[in-house]
């Protein structure tokens, strides 16, 4: 089955048009020149502008940026800035795609970054695409130096204590954030660790303030998103859209059974509700949009991500080590018709026992994720139970890394 993707009418805030990559000149006389300003003024324009984080937790930048000038001041260490642009969620490709086309729109941002907190280094995290930041980064005169770090490919490597930890020069693993790396991060400094979409956006709020930011998405929701649309027999595709834009504008739902809302720590929803849901910074998590078509198999897509992200965990605690690979045993039973026992109830009762017991909050986006499915997938589960499936096509369709 072959969706068509819809044509998104909003001009390019993030991305370069054409889809040719940005040398530093394009980028100059596209953007104009970048001020700096009053790092108190900066963090003003911030907050007014409403921009939040585009790496999941939508939090609100203004508030990170102070915490972490505050630490710096109170503890007498320059801060530390790191862009996170691991991007470990096997589904995503947007902030791949932002460094690749627009690399020195992020490199803006970690420089107002750097001066609104006063830091005295940063730092550009990825897992791929390190030559072409590097070759930016060689036409450049910035007051602060920017260093590349190369992850390891792992879904955790971009969680923000793993991330802090690996630039420190520890392994990437997520660690229990008391106190969190606000406060002691990369050389126990106060540490800024902040998604490369984010930094983007915020190189255009310093350079045209907020509300040129506010004029595109809600009062509540202002500025755009980037987002990684699947749909079957097409490629990946990466496009930017305002927040309250109808999801039915930007993944196409007729044929679809669900869309998977956010990636593998998201939700999914039934078509039917998805088509009258708007873009939402609270559901978009690392901005997926993934279509499933009625002749797919909810609940078997649903048990290879929960092998996958099983498998990804850090096992440093009881929640990841022991709940995670039960839960994804327990789905992989439901995903197979016939008898299931008590298996979705434990499936369910399992996931609430992990919440918020983790070091790091693979086990709640986890615990999201099956919560969703088993709802979703309800109508599903139930014909599993009965021995039958309803999916007339086994091709798998969400990107599952290394799947054996």
């Amino acid at each position: 089955m072959t969706a068509t993707l819809p044509d998104l009418y909003m001009p390019p805030r993030l991305l370069a048009p054409g889809g040719a990559p940005a040398d530093l000149t394009t980028h100059q006389q596209r953007y104009g020149p970048l001020s700096y300003g009053d790092p108190a003024a900066l963090l003003r324009t911030v907050a007014a502008s409403g921009l939040t984080g585009r790496g999941g937790a939508a939090f609100p930048v203004h508030r990170k940026l102070a915490a972490v000038a505050e630490a710096g001041r109170r503890t007498g260490r320059a801060p530390v800035v790191v862009a996170n642009g691991a991007e470990g969620e096997p589904a995503s490709r947007k902030d791949k795609t932002l460094l690749a086309l627009s690399p020195h729109l992020v490199l803006d941002g970690i420089q107002v970054a750097a001066q609104a907190v006063g830091a005295g280094e940063a730092y550009l995290a990825v897992e791929e695409g390190a030559s072409y930041v590097e070759s930016a980064l060689a036409h450049r005169k910035d007051p602060v130096a920017v260093q590349v770090v190369r992850l390891p490919k792992r879904f955790l490597s971009g969680q923000a204590s793993a991330l802090a930890r690996f630039v420190g020069g520890g392994a990437a693993l997520p660690a229990h954030q008391n106190p969190p790396v606000r406060e002691r991060g990369v050389g126990r400094a106060p540490t800024l660790v902040q998604n490369v979409e984010t930094l983007a956006h915020l190189a255009l709020v310093a350079r045209y303030g907020a509300d040129w930011f506010r004029t595109a998405g809600t009062p509540a929701q202002p500025g755009s998103a980037l987002c990684t649309v699947h749909v079957p027999g097409c490629e990946p595709r990466v496009v930017e859209a305002p927040f309250g834009m109808p999801l039915h504008r930007i993944v196409p739902l007729d044929g679809m059974s669900a869309v998977l809302l956010g990636g593998y720590h998201g939700t999914w929803h039934p078509a039917a509700e998805a088509s009258q849901l708007p873009l939402d910074a609270s559901t978009m998590g690392a901005g997926v949009l993934a279509a499933l078509p009625a002749t797919h198999c909810g609940p078997a897509e649903t048990a290879r991500v929960l092998r996958y992200l099983a498998l990804q965990s850090a096992g440093q605690c009881g929640p990841c080590l022991n709940g995670l690979p039960r839960i994804a045993t327990a789905f992989r039973t439901l995903a197979t018709p016939g008898p299931q026992g008590t298996t979705r109830t434990d499936a369910a009762r399992w996931s609430g026992l992990v919440e918020g017991r983790g070091a790091c909050h693979h086990p709640d986006g986890t615990a999201r994720l099956v919560r969703s499915a088993l709802t979703t997938f309800a109508a599903e589960l139930d014909a599993h139970a009965r021995g039958l499936c309803t999916a007339t096509d086994q091709m798998p369709l969400l990107p599952v890394p290394q799947e054996v």
